[in-house]
Protein backbone atom coordinates (compact mmCIF):
# COMPACT_ATOMS: atom_id res chain seq x y z
CA UNK A 1 0.00 0.00 0.00
CA UNK A 2 2.70 2.58 0.15
CA UNK A 3 4.24 1.91 -2.85
CA UNK A 4 7.68 0.20 -1.75
CA UNK A 5 6.96 -3.24 -3.03
CA UNK A 6 5.79 -5.44 -5.35
CA UNK A 7 3.71 -8.52 -4.89
CA UNK A 8 3.66 -11.12 -7.61
CA UNK A 9 2.19 -14.47 -8.32
CA UNK A 10 3.25 -17.39 -10.44
CA UNK A 11 2.64 -20.74 -12.16
CA UNK A 12 5.37 -21.94 -10.73
CA UNK A 13 3.80 -22.32 -7.25
CA UNK A 14 5.52 -19.15 -5.79
CA UNK A 15 4.66 -15.54 -4.96
CA UNK A 16 7.45 -13.05 -4.67
CA UNK A 17 8.08 -9.64 -2.80
CA UNK A 18 10.40 -7.38 -4.59
CA UNK A 19 11.58 -3.96 -3.72
CA UNK A 20 10.11 -1.48 -6.23
CA UNK A 21 12.82 0.73 -6.83
CA UNK A 22 15.36 -1.56 -7.44
CA UNK A 23 13.53 -4.99 -8.85
CA UNK A 24 15.81 -6.27 -5.55
CA UNK A 25 14.11 -9.84 -4.18
CA UNK A 26 13.25 -9.48 -0.51
CA UNK A 27 12.32 -12.51 1.01
CA UNK A 28 12.32 -15.93 0.10
CA UNK A 29 9.81 -17.41 -2.15
CA UNK A 30 6.21 -17.68 -0.55
CA UNK A 31 5.85 -21.58 -1.79
CA UNK A 32 2.51 -23.47 -2.71
CA UNK A 33 2.10 -26.95 -4.08
CA UNK A 34 0.18 -25.58 -6.77
CA UNK A 35 0.03 -22.61 -9.04
CA UNK A 36 -0.61 -19.00 -6.88
CA UNK A 37 -3.76 -17.32 -9.29
CA UNK A 38 -3.91 -14.37 -6.43
CA UNK A 39 -1.93 -12.23 -4.12
CA UNK A 40 -2.35 -9.11 -2.21
CA UNK A 41 -1.29 -7.04 0.52
CA UNK A 42 -3.60 -6.46 4.01
CA UNK A 43 -4.45 -2.64 4.27
CA UNK A 44 -1.50 -2.26 6.32
CA UNK A 45 1.00 -3.78 4.04
CA UNK A 46 2.42 -6.08 6.99
CA UNK A 47 0.91 -9.61 5.67
CA UNK A 48 0.16 -10.83 2.14
CA UNK A 49 -2.28 -13.21 1.50
CA UNK A 50 -2.09 -16.07 -1.33
CA UNK A 51 -4.67 -18.18 -3.14
CA UNK A 52 -3.50 -21.64 -4.72
CA UNK A 53 -4.42 -24.91 -7.16
CA UNK A 54 -3.15 -26.80 -4.43
CA UNK A 55 -6.39 -26.38 -2.24
CA UNK A 56 -5.44 -23.49 0.65
CA UNK A 57 -5.03 -19.50 1.05
CA UNK A 58 -1.76 -18.46 3.07
CA UNK A 59 -1.06 -15.70 5.23
CA UNK A 60 2.52 -14.69 4.99
CA UNK A 61 5.37 -11.94 6.99
CA UNK A 62 5.44 -9.65 4.09
CA UNK A 63 8.87 -8.42 5.83
CA UNK A 64 10.53 -11.74 6.14
CA UNK A 65 8.36 -14.36 3.92
CA UNK A 66 7.46 -16.51 6.89
CA UNK A 67 3.69 -18.26 7.08
CA UNK A 68 1.50 -16.40 9.58
CA UNK A 69 -0.73 -18.80 9.85
CA UNK A 70 -2.18 -22.45 9.19
CA UNK A 71 -3.25 -22.95 5.67
CA UNK A 72 -6.85 -21.82 4.77
CA UNK A 73 -8.26 -25.23 3.39
CA UNK A 74 -11.01 -25.73 0.91
CA UNK A 75 -11.51 -29.29 -1.15
CA UNK A 76 -10.59 -28.22 -4.07
CA UNK A 77 -8.76 -25.29 -5.75
CA UNK A 78 -8.61 -21.98 -3.87
CA UNK A 79 -9.82 -19.10 -6.80
CA UNK A 80 -9.35 -15.93 -4.70
CA UNK A 81 -8.55 -14.48 -1.68
CA UNK A 82 -9.16 -10.99 -0.21
CA UNK A 83 -8.52 -9.24 2.75
CA UNK A 84 -11.63 -6.84 4.67
CA UNK A 85 -11.30 -3.69 4.51
CA UNK A 86 -9.71 -3.72 8.29
CA UNK A 87 -8.00 -6.61 7.52
CA UNK A 88 -8.58 -8.76 10.39
CA UNK A 89 -10.42 -11.39 8.29
CA UNK A 90 -9.85 -12.55 5.07
CA UNK A 91 -12.94 -14.42 2.70
CA UNK A 92 -11.90 -17.10 0.21
CA UNK A 93 -13.42 -18.67 -3.08
CA UNK A 94 -13.26 -21.95 -4.01
CA UNK A 95 -13.96 -24.65 -7.13
CA UNK A 96 -15.37 -27.11 -4.18
CA UNK A 97 -18.83 -24.51 -4.06
CA UNK A 98 -17.74 -23.20 -1.32
CA UNK A 99 -17.14 -19.70 -0.08
CA UNK A 100 -15.21 -19.03 3.57
CA UNK A 101 -14.63 -16.16 5.92
CA UNK A 102 -11.67 -16.79 8.02
CA UNK A 103 -10.12 -14.67 10.85
CA UNK A 104 -6.37 -13.35 9.36
CA UNK A 105 -5.10 -13.86 12.80
CA UNK A 106 -5.57 -17.12 13.86
CA UNK A 107 -6.60 -18.32 10.17
CA UNK A 108 -9.86 -19.83 12.02
CA UNK A 109 -12.67 -20.49 10.11
CA UNK A 110 -15.28 -18.19 11.68
CA UNK A 111 -18.66 -18.85 9.98
CA UNK A 112 -20.14 -22.04 8.40
CA UNK A 113 -19.09 -22.22 4.73
CA UNK A 114 -21.15 -20.31 2.24
CA UNK A 115 -22.56 -22.54 -0.66
CA UNK A 116 -23.31 -22.24 -4.03
CA UNK A 117 -24.36 -25.24 -6.90
CA UNK A 118 -21.25 -24.69 -8.70
CA UNK A 119 -17.57 -23.59 -8.51
CA UNK A 120 -17.28 -19.91 -7.22
CA UNK A 121 -14.53 -17.37 -9.16
CA UNK A 122 -14.34 -14.69 -6.46
CA UNK A 123 -15.32 -13.27 -3.25
CA UNK A 124 -15.22 -9.75 -1.65
CA UNK A 125 -15.85 -7.76 1.13
CA UNK A 126 -18.00 -4.74 0.98
CA UNK A 127 -16.53 -1.18 1.59
CA UNK A 128 -17.83 -1.43 5.25
CA UNK A 129 -16.82 -5.25 5.91
CA UNK A 130 -20.09 -5.97 6.72
CA UNK A 131 -21.19 -7.88 3.47
CA UNK A 132 -19.74 -10.23 1.33
CA UNK A 133 -20.64 -10.96 -1.88
CA UNK A 134 -19.76 -13.90 -4.31
CA UNK A 135 -19.61 -15.23 -7.76
CA UNK A 136 -20.81 -18.52 -9.29
CA UNK A 137 -20.10 -20.96 -12.22
CA UNK A 138 -23.61 -21.62 -11.79
CA UNK A 139 -25.18 -18.60 -12.76
CA UNK A 140 -25.27 -16.43 -9.93
CA UNK A 141 -24.06 -13.56 -7.30
CA UNK A 142 -25.23 -13.52 -4.51
CA UNK A 143 -24.60 -11.50 -0.99
CA UNK A 144 -24.11 -12.57 2.12
CA UNK A 145 -24.10 -11.14 6.23
CA UNK A 146 -20.63 -11.86 6.75
CA UNK A 147 -20.84 -11.70 10.80
CA UNK A 148 -23.02 -14.80 10.28
CA UNK A 149 -23.08 -16.32 6.84
CA UNK A 150 -26.59 -15.89 6.11
CA UNK A 151 -28.01 -15.02 2.15
CA UNK A 152 -29.08 -11.72 2.07
CA UNK A 153 -30.77 -11.29 -1.22
CA UNK A 154 -32.40 -13.64 -3.68
CA UNK A 155 -29.28 -14.71 -6.14
CA UNK A 156 -28.84 -12.31 -8.95
CA UNK A 157 -28.87 -14.49 -11.61
CA UNK A 158 -27.21 -14.13 -15.34
CA UNK A 159 -27.21 -16.22 -18.06
CA UNK A 160 -23.64 -18.34 -17.38
CA UNK A 161 -21.21 -18.18 -15.50
CA UNK A 162 -20.89 -14.41 -13.25
CA UNK A 163 -16.90 -14.92 -12.80
CA UNK A 164 -16.46 -11.45 -11.29
CA UNK A 165 -17.95 -8.75 -8.60
CA UNK A 166 -17.60 -5.32 -7.40
CA UNK A 167 -19.37 -3.43 -4.64
CA UNK A 168 -19.86 0.50 -5.68
CA UNK A 169 -17.42 2.51 -3.12
CA UNK A 170 -20.56 3.59 -0.97
CA UNK A 171 -21.66 -0.52 -0.76
CA UNK A 172 -25.30 0.73 -2.59
CA UNK A 173 -24.49 -1.51 -5.59
CA UNK A 174 -23.07 -4.61 -6.70
CA UNK A 175 -21.61 -5.23 -10.56
CA UNK A 176 -21.78 -8.64 -11.86
CA UNK A 177 -19.27 -9.59 -14.75
CA UNK A 178 -20.57 -12.78 -16.48
CA UNK A 179 -19.80 -15.27 -19.06
CA UNK A 180 -23.28 -14.08 -20.55
CA UNK A 181 -21.26 -10.91 -22.46
CA UNK A 182 -22.96 -8.59 -19.90
CA UNK A 183 -22.29 -6.60 -16.42
CA UNK A 184 -25.12 -6.07 -14.57
CA UNK A 185 -25.74 -3.73 -12.16
CA UNK A 186 -27.32 -4.75 -8.98
CA UNK A 187 -29.16 -3.09 -5.09
CA UNK A 188 -26.75 -4.56 -2.63
CA UNK A 189 -29.98 -4.09 -0.02
CA UNK A 190 -32.82 -6.23 -2.33
CA UNK A 191 -30.94 -7.94 -4.68
CA UNK A 192 -32.76 -6.77 -7.42
CA UNK A 193 -31.64 -5.67 -10.73
CA UNK A 194 -31.61 -1.90 -11.21
CA UNK A 195 -30.58 -0.78 -14.90
CA UNK A 196 -30.66 -2.76 -18.19
CA UNK A 197 -27.19 -4.98 -19.04
CA UNK A 198 -24.05 -3.38 -20.07
CA UNK A 199 -23.18 -5.33 -23.01
CA UNK A 200 -19.79 -6.60 -24.25
CA UNK A 201 -19.22 -8.76 -27.63
CA UNK A 202 -17.66 -11.52 -25.20
CA UNK A 203 -17.49 -12.84 -21.74
CA UNK A 204 -16.70 -10.11 -19.60
CA UNK A 205 -14.03 -10.69 -16.63
CA UNK A 206 -13.17 -8.42 -14.46
CA UNK A 207 -15.61 -5.01 -13.34
CA UNK A 208 -13.77 -2.09 -11.07
CA UNK A 209 -15.87 0.87 -10.10
CA UNK A 210 -13.86 4.48 -9.81
CA UNK A 211 -12.75 6.09 -6.28
CA UNK A 212 -16.20 8.14 -6.66
CA UNK A 213 -18.46 5.55 -7.46
CA UNK A 214 -19.10 7.42 -10.99
CA UNK A 215 -17.31 5.00 -13.47
CA UNK A 216 -17.56 1.51 -13.83
CA UNK A 217 -14.33 -0.36 -16.09
CA UNK A 218 -14.92 -3.60 -17.50
CA UNK A 219 -12.25 -5.48 -19.31
CA UNK A 220 -13.31 -8.66 -21.71
CA UNK A 221 -12.58 -11.16 -23.94
CA UNK A 222 -13.66 -9.10 -26.84
CA UNK A 223 -10.00 -7.14 -26.83
CA UNK A 224 -10.95 -4.38 -25.02
CA UNK A 225 -12.30 -2.79 -22.20
CA UNK A 226 -14.78 -0.25 -21.44
CA UNK A 227 -15.45 3.19 -19.64
CA UNK A 228 -19.01 3.41 -18.45
CA UNK A 229 -20.64 6.60 -16.76
CA UNK A 230 -22.55 4.79 -14.05
CA UNK A 231 -22.92 8.72 -12.41
CA UNK A 232 -27.16 7.89 -11.92
CA UNK A 233 -26.17 5.40 -9.57
CA UNK A 234 -25.54 8.08 -6.74
CA UNK A 235 -29.24 8.83 -6.69
CA UNK A 236 -31.62 7.00 -4.77
CA UNK A 237 -32.77 3.31 -6.51
CA UNK A 238 -36.13 4.65 -7.68
CA UNK A 239 -34.47 7.42 -9.51
CA UNK A 240 -32.28 4.89 -11.15
CA UNK A 241 -34.87 3.11 -12.22
CA UNK A 242 -36.87 5.74 -14.14
CA UNK A 243 -33.82 6.79 -15.51
CA UNK A 244 -33.08 3.50 -17.14
CA UNK A 245 -37.17 3.05 -18.18
CA UNK A 246 -36.96 6.71 -20.32
CA UNK A 247 -33.48 5.48 -21.71
CA UNK A 248 -33.77 2.77 -22.51
CA UNK A 249 -37.49 1.83 -22.85
CA UNK A 250 -37.27 -1.00 -20.15
CA UNK A 251 -38.67 -1.37 -16.99
CA UNK A 252 -37.13 -3.52 -14.22
CA UNK A 253 -40.50 -5.57 -12.67
CA UNK A 254 -40.69 -6.77 -8.75
CA UNK A 255 -39.84 -10.67 -9.85
CA UNK A 256 -36.25 -8.90 -11.84
CA UNK A 257 -37.63 -9.24 -15.42
CA UNK A 258 -37.20 -6.79 -18.11
CA UNK A 259 -40.55 -5.60 -19.63
CA UNK A 260 -40.55 -3.09 -22.51
CA UNK A 261 -42.32 -0.08 -22.14
CA UNK A 262 -45.09 1.66 -24.98
CA UNK A 263 -44.29 5.06 -25.37
CA UNK A 264 -46.93 6.37 -23.01
CA UNK A 265 -44.60 5.11 -19.87
CA UNK A 266 -41.48 5.60 -21.54
CA UNK A 267 -42.80 9.90 -21.24
CA UNK A 268 -44.47 9.16 -17.45
CA UNK A 269 -41.09 8.27 -16.55
CA UNK A 270 -39.30 10.75 -17.98
CA UNK A 271 -41.97 13.49 -16.23
CA UNK A 272 -41.39 11.72 -12.99
CA UNK A 273 -37.53 11.69 -13.06
CA UNK A 274 -37.52 15.45 -14.01
CA UNK A 275 -40.15 16.48 -11.58
CA UNK A 276 -37.54 14.58 -8.88
CA UNK A 277 -34.79 16.37 -9.87
CA UNK A 278 -36.20 19.80 -10.81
Amino acid sequence: PDGRKILTAGNDGTARLWEAATGKSLAPPLVHAGAVVSAEFSPDGRVVLTASSDNTARLWDATTGKALAPPLTHAFWVNSAVFSPDGLRVVTASQDKTVQIWSAATGQALTPPLRHEDAVNFATFSPDGRKVATASNDHTARIWDAATGRALTPPMTHDDAVVHVAFSPDGRMLATASDDYTVELWDTATGREVAPALQHALNVRRVAFSADGRRLLTACWDKTARLWDVSPIDWPVEDVALFAAFESGVRIDAAGERVPLEGAAIDAAARQFRARHA
